[in-house]
């Protein structure tokens, strides 16, 4: 086989479906004439390779090129590109935008009413702490608690209003406000407590089985006293702890004392555990994105005069919150600390 050559006879270039013809027209002649025009077959498919490496090279050196004469990197164009669609909530109160809240089914916290409107005890603080910042104008988000950062994160809304407690693995992906309460896990058992369960210990000793919700600060509590993971049963939510205690699935449910003392009070077959030492104390704060700095200092310089004020016991009254929920004074940065 001689020399393959790329030209037409007057020396230009093929198109590119004269370079298809001429490949299949060797692919048939390799095949015919054998192992030898195999080779030669490979040979030209590496010379043909490498004459598309160079020229993308070389056009990947020329944009690289127009970018630095420009002054700017890759990675500049992505941070330019995301910090031009940013909008701080402030910016938005100011524009007469509308204030998306995310929370999850978590009553007396937070949860949707007939119409979706916002309701619960951290929902009626934020909107009165939104009208003291300069609007009323809200969209409620309701998701899953497992999807509250994971949706912040994404844009989906501006606010965590859930009653979210701050942790420190919660602080490197979001900034909490100051605490507006202090809340404890709550016991929940089959009536007449069977198993006479009055705290995480008691479910760790007896090597029995504790459901609570996916993303709930309940499921480090429960690691810490030593309750193994196949013992932590994780479900969606409030409801699924409610079922799989009464279906016999968890010998306990463990979630936030008002959220669980609401479903005892409904239902006859089940009722919180009396006496109980909850394992830790929580504190619930409003979170944002980590780009919302000034929206956070906005949010705590109104909240100063607002916390344990007549305006906020009126509001949040009514959800079974009373002054001994009020903060102790335990700071935000510190409780980021751990």
């Amino acid at each position: 086989m001689g020399q393959i050559h790329n030209l037409h006879d007057n020396g230009e270039p093929p198109h590119h479906s004269s370079r298809q013809q001429m490949d299949l027209n060797f692919v048939f002649t390799c095949v015919l004439v054998g192992p030898a025009a195999k080779q030669e077959w490979r040979n030209y498919r590496m010379v043909k390779w490498q004459h598309l490496k160079s020229r993308n090279d070389h056009l990947r050196r020329a944009v690289l090129r127009g970018m630095a004469a420009l002054g700017i990197t890759a990675v500049a164009v992505a941070t330019f590109a995301g910090s031009a669609s940013a909008q701080s909530l402030l910016e938005k109160i100011k524009n007469g935008e509308t204030i998306r809240v995310g929370f999850s089914n978590e009553p007396p916290f937070a949860h949707p009413g007939e119409n979706n409107e916002p309701l619960g005890w951290v929902n009626a603080m934020t909107l009165d702490i939104l009208k003291k910042l300069g609007t009323t104008k809200v969209e409620p988000v309701v998701t899953e608690w497992g999807s509250l950062i994971p949706g912040l994160q994404a844009g989906r809304f501006d606010i965590i209003t859930g009653g979210m407690f701050i942790l420190p693995e919660r602080c490197r992906n979001v900034l909490f406000t100051e605490p507006f309460g202090t809340a404890a896990d709550g016991l929940l058992v089959p009536k007449g407590n069977p198993e006479g369960l009055h705290s995480f210990g008691d479910v760790r000793d007896k090597g029995l089985t504790l459901v609570t919700g996916a993303g709930y600060d309940t499921v480090e509590n429960a690691r810490k006293v030593g309750i193994a993971d196949d013992k932590i049963m994780q479900v969606a939510g409030t409801a699924e702890i409610v079922q799989a205690v009464k279906a016999g699935r968890a010998a306990a449910g463990g979630a936030d004392y008002f959220t669980m003392k609401i479903f005892a009070n409904r239902d006859d077959s089940i009722e919180l555990a009396d006496p109980f030492t909850p394992p830790a104390i929580g504190y619930p704060a409003l979170a944002f994105p980590p780009d919302q700095q000034a929206t956070v200092d906005a949010f705590n310089k109104a909240m100063k005069d607002y916390i344990g004020s007549d305006e906020m016991m009126e509001s949040v009254g009514k959800y079974g919150y009373t002054k001994a929920n009020l903060p102790d004074g335990t700071a935000a940065a510190k409780l980021c600390k751990g």
